[in-house]
């Protein structure tokens, strides 16, 4: 590939045989040190873009970056709908139903009516810290503009 350089050889390449000394050899080398280091720094600035182009706005590439930046080993960040549960209506009196509610968890109205986001990011709680800078930066990043989130500890969903 055009951008996989090794300069050091080719810079031996270049000097005329009669000059090839070692002296010379690493004289030259501490010349194009420099040369090197931005090289690398280049390709490592390369990557990190091609990185950002191969992810975009949806959730299966969301959730993955997050996972590769925060929890690679374990994956356990967890993108999901805002609504996370299903709503379960009692009936009245008056509409003489049957009362058998069976088995209710009690849950907050932000998670089953409009909480003020979009998605939720659900992240395990010994990676949660109080501000999430670079988290929130990130998501910020590739979400549309439209959308709206909340991050949220990971908990058991039953």
């Amino acid at each position: 590939m055009w951008y996989n350089l090794n300069i050091k050889k080719l810079s031996i390449l270049i000097l005329p045989p009669l000059l090839r000394k070692i002296k010379i050899i690493n004289y030259l080398f501490s010349l194009i040190k420099p040369l090197e280091i931005l090289h690398y720094s280049w390709l490592q600035f390369r990557f990190d873009n091609i990185y950002k182009l191969n992810h975009n706005s949806q959730i299966c590439y969301m959730q993955g970056m997050l996972n590769d930046r925060f929890d690679p080993i374990q994956r356990r960040i967890i993108i999901t709908n805002s609504h996370r549960y299903k709503q379960q209506y009692i009936y009245t009196e008056v509409e003489k139903k049957i009362k058998y509610l069976g088995t209710i968890y009690l849950r907050q109205d932000a998670d089953f009516e409009d909480n003020g986001a979009d998605f939720l990011v659900l992240v395990p709680i010994e990676l949660l810290n109080n501000d999430n800078f670079e988290m929130k930066a990130l998501i910020d990043y590739y979400r549309l503009a439209s959308k709206r989130y909340k991050i949220e500890p990971l908990e058991d969903i039953t």
